[in-house]
């Protein structure tokens, strides 16, 4: 059996044994911070793998003791001209990035090993997905809440941009591959077309975020996005992260018209951050309450894949854990493989 085949029957397996849909992590940088972490600095989350791998990892445990059964790893803002930019070799910049899927996989293992030693528990053995931002995340300049890369971003730099780091992290050995806040199609296009020219045998989703509920962030329609994606058989599933929790149902009813892809989705907890002001702003928010009340809305609709994003925390993830396991699994699956 391939590389590829096993790899998808890993996430086939994981939405089985939940039920037909998994729970994904929540916010990563948010509880960095709540512990203390500072993070105030381009590289995000990504800083916390040269200052303190240690705090990754109990973030780790604590979203896998809440009930996550996918851990996203701490890589989203972990790009190679990133740490290059901090005065990093090549070769250091390269082991951070495999340090990050490493430190997941470390957590899980752990985590695991001492669940299987007890009986009756209800967790499953997580999947690592390898985080990919978008190149709006690098930039750090709020575009992949815009999607306005200007003219000179071609599709070719962007696969330049994205290449070398895809082969680092899929060395590094993850379950899955998440391509997360991504505002428009041409990235969306050098993201799939990646995926063929690398031969990449792990499954991928792509996330893409939402200012509208409705489009892309660059005002492209989904409908756009998702033709292109669905020709690809290396993407198993696409949804929407970091977007507010709000506009969520009716996105996923608005994918299930137009995919057979599996749908996964983790808002934000609804907070606005202003990319300028590197803020942030006050909004109307859901709390874990909300999450109760929607996630099996979410479920129900078609997303197979539930998590949050931005200003979520272990408390949200226990919250989606225990409403979604509480139903008896399902006996039709969709196939996603």
């Amino acid at each position: 059996m391939g590389r590829e085949k096993v790899h998808a029957l890993l996430l086939e397996d994981l939405l089985e044994k939940s039920g037909g849909c998994a729970v994904v992590d929540g916010g990563f940088a948010t509880q960095l911070e709540k512990h203390g972490a500072s993070i105030n600095d381009p590289l995000w989350s990504a800083l916390c793998l040269i200052k303190d791998p240690d705090l990754i990892k109990r973030v780790h445990l604590e979203y896998l003791e809440a009930g996550a059964d996918i851990l996203v790893t701490s890589s989203y803002q972990a790009t190679l001209p990133g740490f290059l930019s901090r005065g990093l070799s090549v070769e250091e910049a390269e082991s951070l990035l495999e340090k990050s899927v490493t430190i997941a996989v470390e957590a899980r293992d752990k985590f695991w090993a001492s669940k299987k030693r007890s009986s009756g528990h209800n967790y499953n053995r997580a999947l690592i997905a390898a985080s990919i931002g978008s190149y709006g995340a690098y930039l750090a300049d709020g575009s992949e809440y815009s999607g306005n890369y200007g003219p000179n971003v071609s599709i070719e730099k962007l696969k330049d941009f994205h290449r070398r780091r895809l082969q680092v992290l899929v060395e590094a050995g993850p379950d899955l591959l998440a391509f997360e806040t991504i505002p428009n199609k041409l990235e969306a296009q050098a993201c799939v077309e990646l995926l063929d020219e690398e031969n990449i045998e792990i499954p991928s989703w792509i996330c893409f975020s939402s200012v509208d509920g409705e489009n892309a962030p660059s005002g492209e329609s989904f409908r756009e996005c998702l033709d292109m994606i669905n020709k690809s058989n290396k993407v198993s599933a696409v949804g929407i992260n970091c977007a507010p929790p709000h506009f969520i149902l009716s996105l996923i009813q608005r994918f299930k018209e137009l995919t057979d892809k599996a749908i996964v989705v983790y808002p934000n907890s609804g907070e606005i951050w202003d990319g300028t002001a590197k803020r942030w702003l006050p909004s109307k928010c859901f709390d874990d309450e909300k999450f109760v009340q929607f996630a099996p809305k979410w479920r129900d609709a078609g997303a197979k894949l539930i998590g949050g994003c931005c200003r979520t925390t272990p408390s949200t993830v226990r919250s989606i854990s225990k409403v979604l396991k509480a139903k008896k699994p399902v006996s039709n699956i969709r196939q996603i493989a």
